[in-house]
């Protein structure tokens, strides 16, 4: 029996919790997703190397995969609130240290601030469990879609403020590139007022309350385990890692791809804006068909998208911002239907106890799979070509596909 079966249903609560989740996502998405492009940038700019842009994202992920189990262990203590507010505070420290790091062209400082900036993201992935720890089992994926959606605002105005935020640097006598830096901090600390002002009860404590047991918090290494001996929960983290992975790599070096040719900030901020809002802005239609359809079907759906954006995307010119447009809008799609129906299926393929620390090992191979990822695209674009990039990011969404059709044998 579901976790979910246990508790009342509390409508009205559940819609505050989502809106108040919705908001602070808001938020962090105008903080982190505004650093996405500037910190490939920055980073290049400082080493005078393609080959290390991709380290940029490369500790961003890494330092929300760092934050994935510190997180959820703070979640079982103290619930989401301390959780959530943990993560945004430790992205407001790592902006800051960003903006250091590049006003004095000190990769230390820059690098440790993405890892932190890292941190908020990692909150941004643990919100969408929030969003269902009072959910029933019927809506699961569609409340989880809403909060994935809070985020569509702030993603996609977060990379076209990179112009006004680079004015803003500058008129503070800083490189343009640190603009975004600067007001992810002011972004994520209002987020973390939100969480601690709104997010009361706590969705997390008030679950387990109704449960009437205290959940026990299995191990990481438990929970690890425990999905790679069920098929279906070991190929609902595989879909999402995949997704992440196939996103990061291909979405982190469209930047340093058309500036290849001196396409303006303004442009490439456009472009990556688009790809946000593939990401995010059709998450609840993603979250209703996966209720619907069934979260395999979709994540077959996601897997077609994602092989279309590479395509896409791998056979476009530098300066073509339209057809780059397209192939990252695709790519982010794709990304949102394996992300959305993978996670509600890893919940609902593992057991009740196992359910937190399934959660936090999710995010911790999502975000180490990213890590890696955008640490060989900068490897891939530095030796080969863009194209050749798209094409070794299609490889394990094609080994996905694969392993998809076995697990709809086991469905049916």
């Amino acid at each position: 029996m579901g976790q979910t079966s246990f508790l009342m249903p509390n409508t009205a609560l559940q819609k505050r919790v989502v809106r108040t989740l919705a908001t602070a996502q808001v938020l962090n998405g105008i903080g982190v997703a505004g650093t996405v492009a500037a910190g490939s940038l920055l980073v290049s700019s400082i080493t005078n190397s393609e080959t290390l842009a991709g380290l940029a994202q490369t500790f961003s992920v890494l330092g929300a995969a760092a934050m994935a189990l510190p997180l959820a262990r703070l979640t079982a203590r103290g619930g989401r609130r301390l959780s959530l507010s943990v993560g945004y505070v430790a992205g407001v420290v790592g902006s800051i240290s960003a903006v250091v790091g590049g006003a004095q062209k000190n990769i230390f400082f820059m690098l440790l601030g993405t890892f932190l900036v890292g941190s908020a993201a990692a909150s941004g992935y643990q919100a969408r469990f929030a969003a269902i720890d009072l959910a029933t089992d019927e809506t699961r994926a569609k409340q989880l879609s809403f909060v994935v959606w809070g985020s569509t605002i702030g993603a996609v105005a977060g990379p076209n403020l990179m112009d006004p935020a680079g004015r803003l640097a500058e008129y503070f006598n800083l490189p343009a590139l640190v603009g975004p830096y600067i007001i992810s901090a002011i972004t994520l600390i209002f987020a973390t007022v939100v969480i601690q002002l709104f997010l009361r009860p706590d969705p997390y404590l008030l679950a387990e309350k109704q449960a009437k047991v205290k959940q026990h918090k299995g191990s990481t290494k438990a929970a690890l385990t425990h999905i790679r001996s069920n098929p279906k929960a070991l190929f609902a983290i595989s879909a999402i890692a995949i997704g992440h992975v196939a996103m990061v790599s291909v979405m982190v070096m469209t930047p340093i791809h058309m500036k290849h040719v001196d396409v303006s900030l303004q442009i490439i901020g456009f472009v990556i804006s688009v790809h946000v809002l593939g990401m995010y802005a059709f998450s609840p239609i993603v979250g209703s068909l996966s209720d619907r359809l069934g979260r395999v079907r979709v994540i077959q759906i996601g897997i077609t998208i994602l092989l279309l954006s590479t395509l896409v995307s791998g056979t476009a010119e530098a300066d073509d911002a339209v057809k780059l447009g397209i192939g990252l809008f695709l790519l982010g799609l794709g990304w949102s239907c394996t992300l959305i129906a993978g996670s509600a299926y890893l919940s609902e393929s593992v057991s009740v106890e196992m359910r937190p620390a399934s959660q936090g090992a999710s995010d911790l191979v999502m975000n180490l799979a990213g890590a890696g990822g955008g640490a060989i695209a900068g490897v891939i674009i530095g030796t080969l070509s863009y194209g050749w990039l798209c094409l070794f990011a299609a490889l394990p969404v094609i080994a996905l596909a694969l392993a998809a059709r076995k697990i709809m044998k086991i469905e049916n």
